[in-house]
Formats: C-alpha cells, structure tokens, sequence
C-alpha cells in the first residue's frame, strides 16, 4: 500500500471516527433527557426514537439517491479563487438537501400527527412549509448552477425576493395565529423585550438572515450538517417542555442531519447544495420564532453568526481599503472564516472538529442561561 492510499484511509477513517463521536455523544444526552422527562415516554413523544429513525432512513436513502445523482452528473463547480485542496472536489454530486430534508419533515409531519394530534401538528405543519419553501428556492439556485455550468445560480436579488416573501408569508401566518407572547422577546434569567408591530420586520429578518447565514458555513465536508445537527438537538431540548410538536420537528431534522453525515463527511461524497442549507436555516428561525427561542437561537447559532460577520467584514474592509487601481486590502486570507483558517495551514477536519467543539459548549451555555 503506498503512502497515499494509506493517507487516503486515514482521512476516511478520520471523518467517520468525527461523525461517530457527534452521533453517540447527541444520543446519550437524548436517551438522558428522555429519561429525566418520562412524561415524554409515557405519551410516546421522545427525542431519540425520532432522531434515530430519521437518521437511520436517511443515511439509508443516500446510498440510492448520491449514485443517482452522480449518475445525472449533477456535480459541483467548485471556484476557482478558492482553496485549492478544494478543486479534487470538482464533480462531487451536489443538491444532496433533496433526500435529507423530505425525510426529516415528513416524518415529523406523521409523527407529530400519530402522537400529538390536530393542535400541536398545525405548528409542525407550518415550519415544515417554510422549510421546504426555502429548499425550493435553494433547488432553484442550485439547478441553474448545474444547468450553466458555473458557481453562479439565479441573481442575488431573486433569490432574496424569494426569501422575503416566504418570510413575510410565514409572518403572516404567524399574525393569523396570534399567539400571546409573539410581540415579545424572551431574554436569559427570565427577562423579557417587548417589540410591538417592530417584532415582524425582525421576524422576517430572522428568517432570511439565518438561511444566509447556514448557506455561508456549507463549505467544508461535514461542517454546515454537524453543526445544524447540534443547533436542532439544542432547540429540540429547549423547546421540549412548552412545544413538543416542534421538539419533535427538530429532533427529526438534527437526526436527518446526522444520517447526511453518513455521505458528507470527509471525504463528502455529496454536499446538500443550496437546497439543503438554506432549508436548514428557515427551519432554525421559523421554530425560534414560533417558539419563542430567538435569544437560544443566536446562541446555538453562534458559528453561523461569526461566518456571517467573516465576510461582512472582509467585504465592508476590501471596499473601505479600495485604492486608485480598483484593489482593496484583504483583512482575511479567504471569507467565509473557515476558509482563512484553511489556506492558514488548518486542516478540513480540524476546521469541522474545532467548530463542533465550540457548538457544544454554546449548546451548553444556553442550558445555563435560559
């Protein structure tokens, strides 16, 4: 065996101890926590049976669905001013959220309907619409990639129409349902912000910013589907007590997740594409928002908010910096933040390593200060 292939096994080996390590560790504070709580076993809601069947059905659906998506060429193009450990990538079959996304809202859809009935599957529903508006208009991005052959998909400014609107329909949604606290923030230790008619546009903004930010971090083998695994385990026990629906919900999405994981780890055979991160992102705002998690969610979403201001900042600094010749300075080797730290000497599994690392403890954090 020659050092390549040995190294090749290695890094396999790698990402599968990684995606092992998240999976029991989430498992036994699920098996915990329903134990603590047995009045969700008794009334046949838990958190593991979900996150398990969906991980189970998932990681078993991609080995039909990637070969068929290989089969249809449907490759990544991956850019040219990236990494270049990045371009062996090339050709990867990407749209990977169009089988680990129906799996998770389906079968929320049927089990919050089998063991919660008429009123908690009304909330379940109604993320699970938002959810799947935003994979649709992920799909859309992603198949005019694949159609034209480039890293450019439909134009900014249709695909933040599109955001908006199902944001706004969301909000609206919402408005109809009036429930008691929705003008309100929740803040930690029991406080609380009251926002008025100011809670909608903030809702909106919740919304397009968090898919925004769920699609910035989707770029390295592993990273956007174990930390969206983590940020619904944690809204999944945060919201437990109150919605179960939406427990329900997100216990089966970070499950979904988890089973991605199965074909995404390093070294990824699919990646979710478009269709999968800013479904993933929609979901998050739309059970913090009907929950009334928006602070846990900030928390939880502590990676994704700093990828987001990574490229805020290299933006805002490169223009800021512009010199007679059209050039600015870079104040990072590459945005988002996961990439400067690539082409620092990192490693894609430390990157993903370090980030999980991070998440758990802002998962903690938030147990804390609830």
């Amino acid at each position: 065996m020659d050092a390549k292939s040995l190294d090749s096994r290695l890094l396999k080996l790698s990402g599968v101890n990684l995606s092992v390590i998240l999976a029991v560790v989430l498992s036994l504070i699920a098996i915990f926590l329903d134990g603590k709580t047995g009045r969700y076993l008794n009334s046949g809601v838990s958190l593991t049976l979900p996150f398990w069947v969906c991980a189970i059905a998932t990681a078993g659906l991609g080995y039909w669905v990637v070969p068929i998506l290989r089969s249809l060429k449907a490759g990544q193009v991956i850019r040219e001013d990236g990494p270049q450990t990045h371009l062996k990538k090339g050709g990867t079959p990407t749209m990977g959220g169009i089988f680990f996304i129906p799996v998770g809202v389906i079968i929320s859809l049927v089990w919050s309907a089998l063991t919660l009935g008429v009123k908690d599957f009304g909330t379940v529903a109604a993320v699970s619409a938002l959810t799947i508006g935003y994979a649709f208009i992920g799909w859309l991005d992603d198949w005019q990639i694949l159609r034209q052959k480039s890293n450019k998909g439909i134009s900014p400014k249709m695909k933040l129409a599109l955001q908006v609107g199902f944001a706004i329909l969301f909000c609206l949604w919402l408005i109809w349902q009036q429930p008691a606290n929705i003008t309100t923030i929740n803040l930690p230790f029991g406080l609380a912000l009251p926002l008025g008619l100011l809670f909608w546009p903030l809702g909106v903004f919740v919304l397009v910013a968090e898919s925004n930010a769920t699609n910035l971090t989707d770029g390295v083998d592993g990273l956007a589907g174990g930390l969206c695994a983590i940020v619904f385990f944690g809204l999944a026990t945060l919201v437990a007590p109150t919605h179960p629906g939406l427990m329900i919900f997100c216990a089966c999405l970070s499950g979904s997740c988890l089973g991605f994981l199965a074909h995404n780890r390093n070294p990824a055979k699919v990646f979710m594409g478009d269709t999968g991160s800013l479904a993933l992102g929609g979901a998050l705002a739309s059970v913090a928002l009907l929950s009334n998690t928006l602070w846990s969610l900030f928390i939880l979403s502590g990676i994704f908010f700093i990828e987001t201001l990574s490229v805020m900042a290299q933006v805002s600094y490169y223009k800021a910096t512009k010199g007679p010749d059209g050039v600015g300075k870079r104040l990072f080797k590459m945005a988002p933040l996961h990439h400067h730290l690539e082409l620092s000497g990192w490693s894609e599994l430390q990157v993903v390593a370090t980030f999980y690392t991070i998440n758990g403890i802002l998962y903690l954090l938030c147990l804390l200060i609830r």
